[in-house]
């Protein structure tokens, strides 16, 4: 009587969530999509996230001790020049440092109770600006989310987002969806093509009324009034001057705050509660 070894070793009798191959498959694509919804929103529930205030900005603009050690390390004149350029952006990761500490010790991410977290601070997991805010919440003992995602150029999770908070996404629709979902207020600091993709999208969808109002803080007047001349676009009428209101410019991180609660952020929304997290 012949053996079973060949059908026990066959891929076919894999069984389905063992199967790299098949769940890599083109007509599976579906259900990885799903599955990148599933696993962060349970695991965020797990720890009872309810709300976030989400950060945007550059992964490009340093620390200060970056910033000092990449002029020192120039070489060559255009080198240097680069190099105290961006060294000058680098307040800005100091702003989103005090941000990400002052919303986590006033918004409810400290909660240690059975109830929800609320405005627990969540970035794209990256360098730069994102480590930063993620730095702030660590430096008040908070959690915080990263939604990292995979580049061709591969994009490691900073040091400061809480490690069972940190994801990885493949798509970055699902991403932005995971990001905007359960946002109370956005804060934007200097940035490249991404931060305004980011930016604009959210707009959009609040100009659209296709999710609910929220804050949506701009840092930098001067970054901002040089890099888009929004008045241009009402004065065109390409969007409404009523949308123009849709955010404000700060340039430091106290002020965003207040800008924040002007505009009704609190620290518990009306969501429904979720189950309590688990201790820090």
């Amino acid at each position: 009587m012949p053996g079973n070894g060949e059908q026990i070793t066959s891929r076919s009798y894999m069984l389905a969530v063992e199967d790299t191959e098949f769940l890599l498959r083109d007509e599976m694509r579906s259900m990885r999509f799903g599955m990148e919804y599933a696993k962060p929103e349970l695991l965020l529930r797990d720890w009872g996230v309810r709300s976030t205030v989400v950060v945007f900005g550059s992964a490009r603009i340093p620390s200060p001790e970056q910033a000092e050690a990449t002029v020192r390390q120039a070489a060559g004149p255009d080198a240097v020049r680069k190099a105290k350029t961006r060294a000058k952006l680098s307040h800005w990761y100091l702003e989103a440092r005090r941000f990400g500490r002052i919303v986590s010790e006033r918004g409810g991410a400290l909660s240690t109770e059975s109830g929800p977290r609320d405005n627990v601070i969540a970035t794209g997991g990256g360098p730069g600006i994102m480590e930063a805010a993620n730095r702030g919440a660590a430096d008040a003992g908070a959690p915080s989310i990263g939604f990292n995602i995979t580049l061709p150029a591969e994009q490691q999770p900073n040091a400061y987002s809480t490690p069972a908070l940190t994801f990885r996404f493949h798509y970055f629709a699902m991403r932005k969806m995971h990001l905007a979902m359960r946002a109370n207020a956005l804060a934007v600091f200097p940035g490249g093509f991404g931060t305004f993709d980011e930016l604009f999208e959210i707009l959009t969808l609040q100009q659209t009324g296709k999710a609910p109002p929220m804050p949506v803080i701009l840092f930098g007047r001067q970054f901002w009034k040089k890099a888009i001349d929004f008045d241009v676009l009402a004065d065109m009428g390409l969007v409404e001057r009523a949308d123009l209101a849709l955010f404000d410019i700060v340039d430091d991180a106290e002020e965003a705050w207040h800008a924040m609660v002007r505009r009704g952020l609190k620290a518990h929304s009306p969501a429904v509660p979720l189950p309590g997290a688990p201790s820090t």
